[in-house]
């Protein structure tokens, strides 16, 4: 039987300014990653996300990023790599508490933007990104891109890992993403994006923007939650996914521990 487990970058808005729809997003995921006041996000912002979450029944993670509220957390940044685990240290601490007032436990931790892209080639970054999470709570489990430096940087920390894929984003034929400038990186036709994702996970294939397959391991998919269809198409996944016979489950039922 075929598993996967459903993500999304939520909780990006910031004070008065929206960003995305999460109320409508979050109903149909199982993970969701809450950004946590760096490069978006504010304590209103992360509570009520939470909240959703809670009700919903999707499990939350931290979505660490630069501090970058004017680049969106998508610049890349020149920091020691000390100043890289510390900003995943002091993220995750923000939005721990926040989960445990709101009685919510932390299931794993998504790196956002470029802090992200950047430790998906850069080993020691990616060690990092691994050792601050280890060193706040070593039960979370570490959600980076298949086949990258922070799949295997999470376990060389002794973390639970589990490999994603974007399912609306565009690959380069070196397995990684292409720049969101480029024609092609972000997938606008639902039905190419089902196609893909169910392909994906019955036989671990995809199509890079050039025609090259690529392989992948994958335990859970990303839909953009500030993508315009993101509400649409994370509903046709879920019809595909049920009429595939494709379970739906959390990062932590997924993962073993």
């Amino acid at each position: 039987m075929f598993q996967v487990d459903l993500n999304s970058d939520l909780g990006e808005s910031f004070g008065a300014y929206q960003i995305g729809m999460d109320a409508d997003v979050i109903a149909k995921i199982t993970s969701a990653n809450v950004a946590c006041g760096y490069h978006a996000g504010s304590p209103d912002v992360m509570e009520r996300t939470i909240r959703l979450a809670k009700k919903e029944g999707a499990a939350v993670g931290a979505h660490p990023g630069f501090p970058d509220l004017m680049g969106f957390g998508r610049r890349n940044l020149n920091v020691s790599l000390d100043e890289a685990r510390q900003y995943v240290i002091y993220q995750i601490g923000a939005l721990t508490a926040m989960a445990k007032a709101n009685g919510v436990p932390l299931q794993h931790v998504k790196p956002h933007g470029a802090l992200y892209n950047m430790a998906v080639q850069d080993m020691r970054l990616a060690e990092a990104i691994a050792e601050g999470v280890a060193s706040v709570n070593p039960s979370l489990i570490l959600l980076g891109l298949s086949g990258s430096c922070l799949v295997k940087a999470g376990r060389k920390a002794g973390l639970r890992v589990a490999a994603e894929i974007p399912i609306d984003r565009g690959f380069l034929d070196d397995g990684t993403l292409a720049p969101r400038s480029r024609e092609g990186a972000v997938l606008e036709e639902q039905e190419e994006v089902i196609d893909r994702a169910v392909r994906l996970i019955q036989t671990g294939k995809l199509s890079a923007l050039s025609g090259k397959e690529l392989e992948f391991s994958v335990d859970s998919l990303c839909v953009h939650g500030d993508n315009p269809s993101a509400v649409a198409l994370v509903r046709a996944l879920r019809r595909a996914f049920k009429e595939q016979k494709i379970q739906v489950k959390k990062l932590s039922e997924i993962v073993e521990a």
